[in-house]
């Protein structure tokens, strides 16, 4: 099975990519925060003894099972400017009312909060970031944070080429992209909107300005996009790019069903069909995703494989909603409002106390596929579209 060409104006777009990035003129370098270098799973036993002879961790951010959550999702918005089929409904969602979202400062005070205790990766997400009209704002004053080492922001792509020299110079250091076709009109079909070119302009624009790797975020589904696995594949050639495949996942309004989830090992089948040289590399210990890399490929692959092999014994990942709800789960429906106790007039103490209880009640793994599918939970765009999981 060999890899299909892309789209005329896709190629156009990669070919001036490699002339900026290999050419002798000088590229931006992003701000601290590089991505780090992927990682095999570590023994249990080898897991126990780091965790016994690391430095103390705050005890409001540790949960029963000893994982202690450095990484916090902040949605900065319900809304989004594209209706993608796995996200949400073609008509989109209730949305909160207003005065009952996250203002600015009540974002950055929570943001201080977590990273005091620990935290210290803060990854921005949606709804779509990138509509709210303060974000580089937003971003520029989380980069000040001491002990904050990596800052994200994970976007569908339409608004970036034009914000992105503005968040670089603010402070972001990593980027996750939405792309789940190489084909202008299924891109249509599938996010029910226009926009494949600014999107493709906006991977541009990072590769240009120097980030590296561009992460691109494809969710498969079966029937739809499965046949584009090589070609994504293909991309990564050339470019810094790190092409995730997504597993299909449920969420309430997107019509999940078992028979259009692609697994992680079809997927992988399928590619070292084409790469048998296909390498694993390894990766952090936390990380959600298996990572591969075709030898001289510039870029690499990975899988994030929520359905079929879930990471729930080493996630560190805790998640504010856009109206103030801590998620210390993503597949659980309970929450607690940090919102609530914000307005009135909660102590930093009083306010860690209610965290470190809801991280206590954090079960060991989520109850699986088939279970998670019968369950009530938000949609995906209410809990931090695409970044709720990347």
């Amino acid at each position: 099975m060999a890899a299909q060409p892309v789209s005329r104006m896709l190629r156009r777009v990669l070919r001036s990519s490699v002339r900026s990035c290999s050419s002798g003129a000088p590229v931006t370098q992003p701000h601290p925060g590089e991505p780090s270098q992927p990682a095999v799973e570590v023994p249990s036993g080898r897991r126990r003894f780091l965790m016994e002879h690391a430095a103390p961790f705050s005890a409001f951010l540790t949960d029963s099972f000893g994982r202690r959550h450095s990484y916090l999702r902040i949605s900065l918005t319900e809304k989004c400017n594209l209706r993608c089929q796995y996200c949400m409904p073609e008509e989109g969602v209730p949305l909160t009312p207003k005065a009952d979202l996250l203002t600015t400062e009540e974002i950055l005070t929570l943001a201080r909060l977590f990273v005091k205790e620990g935290v210290d990766k803060i990854r921005l997400t949606g709804g779509e970031p990138l509509i709210r009209p303060d974000v580089v704002d937003i971003v520029a004053q989380l980069h000040q944070l001491e002990g904050l080492r990596t800052l994200g922001i994970t976007t569908n792509g339409i608004n970036l080429a034009r914000l992105l020299p503005q968040l670089q110079k603010a402070g972001l250091s990593t980027i996750n992209i939405s792309l789940d076709t190489l084909v202008p009109a299924k891109f249509e079909f599938i996010v029910r909107r226009k926009g494949f070119r600014k999107v493709m302009e906006g991977i541009h624009k990072a590769i240009e300005l120097g980030y590296s790797p561009v992460k691109v975020n494809c969710v498969v589904m079966r029937g739809l996009n499965e046949d584009e696995l090589l070609d994504f594949v293909a991309l990564t050639e050339g470019l810094p790019l790190d092409v995730r495949f997504i597993e299909y996942m449920p969420f309430d309004g997107n019509k999940w069903n078992f028979k259009k989830m692609v697994s992680y090992k079809e997927m992988l089948d399928t590619l070292r069909q084409q790469w048998p040289e296909l390498e694993k590399l390894t990766e952090e210990e936390s990380s959600t995703a298996k990572a591969f890399k075709i030898p001289g490929f510039r870029g690499r692959v990975s899988f994030i494989t929520s359905m079929s092999e879930h990471f729930c014994g080493t996630c560190n990942r805790l998640r504010i909603t856009a109206d103030g709800n801590l998620k210390v789960c993503l597949f659980g429906s309970s929450e607690v409002s940090l919102r609530d106790h914000l307005r009135a007039g909660a102590s930093e103490e009083e306010l860690l106390s209610i965290v470190g209880a809801a991280v206590g009640r954090k079960k060991r793994q989520h109850a699986g596929m088939f279970s998670i599918s019968q369950m009530k939970n938000r949609p995906m765009i209410l809990i931090g579209g695409l970044g709720c999981i990347s």
